[in-house]
């Protein structure tokens, strides 16, 4: 930890023959004319802000606006098991993204996200009429795991990854919803900025984080 002068200012401490010229592990670094590279380094770990690229840790609360406007919690995500993602490349809204531009470590935000700048309005066309036997699997009958209120992982015939809400259920079909569980809902995020680091080359290339709070290769 280093023991700043009376003005508490980096700069001045770089700059001042009145500065501190030691730090606690007892080495006199300023002796030894390390200052000006220790700066930058010094820099970076107090003073990196949330950009692009960024690896962000964060713990936050999600709530909806309740019907009368108050917040209602859904969702605690704590300290102890962060969220972790790469700025810009989270897939998360952008709107999500650009309300903690800027924040830096141990800063807390506060903010709402409109529900047509976060996951959208709702869209008849995602709501659709299947068959029941496509939900039947070796050993398993379609009733077995058609519930309503269900979401059911399922892929499109182009392979992509979806959740499906099951509406209800009839003789031979079932109306399943795709639309976002998060459509219609303004969002309410309060949390705080945990720490911060750079994404290297290789978490940019993949696109996602790896190490700590992330993929595991």
């Amino acid at each position: 930890m280093f023991l700043i002068n009376k003005k508490d200012s980096f700069d001045n401490l770089f700059t001042s023959d009145e500065g501190l010229r030691t730090v606690d592990s007892g080495l006199n670094f300023y002796a030894f004319g390390l200052f000006p590279y220790l700066y930058p380094l010094i820099q970076n770990i107090h003073f990196m802000q949330i950009a692009p690229n960024s690896v962000v840790f964060i713990s936050y609360e999600l709530a909806f606006p309740d019907e009368n406007g108050q917040p209602d919690v859904v969702e605690i995500v704590d300290e102890n098991e962060p969220m972790v993602f790469i700025h810009g490349l989270s897939g998360l809204p952008e709107s999500f993204e650009a309300n903690l531009m800027g924040l830096k470590a141990g800063d807390t935000f506060n903010f709402n996200i409109a529900a047509e700048d976060a996951y959208g309005n709702i869209d008849p066309n995602a709501i659709i009429s299947l068959p029941k036997s496509i939900f039947e699997v070796e050993g398993q009958k379609a009733d077995d795991i058609l519930k309503v209120g269900n979401y059911i992982p399922m892929t499109d015939d182009q392979g992509n990854r979806m959740q499906g809400l099951v509406v209800s259920i009839g003789d031979d079909h079932v109306m399943m919803d795709f639309n976002h569980p998060l459509a219609e809902k303004e969002l309410i995020f309060t949390g705080k900025v945990i720490k911060l680091r750079e994404a290297t080359a290789e978490e940019l290339a993949h696109g996602h984080v790896h190490g700590e709070g992330g993929v595991h290769h």
